[in-house]
């Protein structure tokens, strides 16, 4: 469980350096860059640590998965993108693709 939950927060810290990206407006800010450094090597350690444990293929694509659902999240809550029911209906079955995984992973 505890692979997991690491796991999770690996996947929560690619979300900050993902949106990092766009607040350090290409590196040109130094705190919004130094925080998504930090969220770099924070999320990059914690996948490191969790493939020890889990098959690799779950893993990093539980990883993405976060990454993107939370990141898509992120854009339509802070920089107004479009929240369309297209695009809701996708992240959703990303959802289910990351559960029918976690199920399906040997323990």
């Amino acid at each position: 469980m505890q692979t997991w939950l690491v796991l999770v927060l690996a996947g929560l810290l690619e979300v900050v350096w993902a949106v990092g990206l766009k607040q350090s407006e290409g590196f040109t800010k130094l705190v919004p860059s130094v925080l998504t450094v930090g969220a770099m090597i924070g999320s990059l350690a914690a996948l490191g640590y969790v493939v020890k444990e889990l098959p690799i293929g779950t893993a990093y694509a539980v990883w993405v998965g976060i990454g993107v659902i939370g990141t898509a999240i992120a854009g339509m809550i802070l920089f107004d993108e479009p929240m369309a029911w297209s695009r809701s209906l996708f992240l959703v079955l990303v959802v289910v693709g990351l559960v029918g995984l976690e199920v399906t992973a040997p323990a």
